[in-house]
């Protein structure tokens, strides 16, 4: 390999993104957008965990592979949590901004999480108000979110998985905070942009092979989340 290649050459980093809150927030919805960028019409819970891929370049040519990790919102106290939070880079906290017991409920979800990753693992936590496309019908407050996430040294996003405003670039930055790498506000601008909601039903998801349902880690994924031993999911759409 000529010097020039070894200057230019970036090791690929693996980043595993735990996204937990309470059911009907919205994070299945987050994580298929950005995932696959297709939203779903109607809600159904997940049960467990559903997990998916994704590559991105930071600046500096540095290639990423996020693993997204979907945590069913039923899951708080249950005996498979510290498992599927085990070994995350980060943590993302997710409530819905017209239900105000979503936002309350993730100090719970915050405590839990802190006492079962290793501290050692230092994670990043980051607080994402979703449904922003409902903005009318908000019931938290914007400062008391930003009140929240200095309390709790969180980082501030705000979404909409309906329309993907801002959801790409809400993952990109939670894993640039992870690797301490700089971002420009053109990079951020680049991923901010809305785009027009695709409703997902049976038949398009039989047409576009889209039909796969998220599998269930094993065990061995639960313990050890090595990027060999998982592979990209597809997003489940009604």
């Amino acid at each position: 390999m000529a010097d020039s290649d070894d200057d230019d050459y970036k090791p690929s980093v693996q980043l595993k993104i735990v996204v937990v809150g309470d059911g009907s927030s919205g994070k299945t919805s987050l994580t298929c957008r950005y995932a696959q960028d297709l939203f779903g019409k109607d809600y159904r819970q997940t049960i467990g965990v559903d997990f998916f891929m994704k590559k991105i370049v930071l600046p500096g040519n540095t290639e990423v592979t996020l693993q997204v990790w979907d945590i069913g919102g039923q899951t708080l106290g249950g005996s498979m949590l510290d498992k599927y939070l085990y070994n995350a880079d980060g943590v993302v906290l997710v409530y819905d901004i017209t239900n105000f017991s979503s936002f309350e409920n993730l100090e719970d979800w915050l405590t839990s999480a802190k006492k079962m990753i290793d501290p050692s693992k230092n994670p990043h936590f980051a607080l994402v108000g979703n449904k922003m496309d409902l903005e009318h019908l908000r019931t938290v407050k914007a400062d008391r979110h930003e009140k929240l996430c200095q309390e709790k040294n969180l980082s501030s996003h705000f979404t909409s998985a309906k329309t993907g405003d801002s959801v790409n670039a809400m993952f990109m930055k939670v894993a640039a905070a992870i690797l301490k790498i700089t971002l420009r506000q053109n990079d951020i601008d680049q991923q901010k942009g809305v785009i027009k909601a695709e409703i997902g039903n049976a038949a398009s998801r039989s047409s576009a092979g889209q039909g796969a349902t998220p599998s269930r880690p094993s065990n061995s994924q639960l313990s050890n989340t090595n990027a060999n031993q998982v592979q990209t999911k597809a997003c489940t759409l009604l």
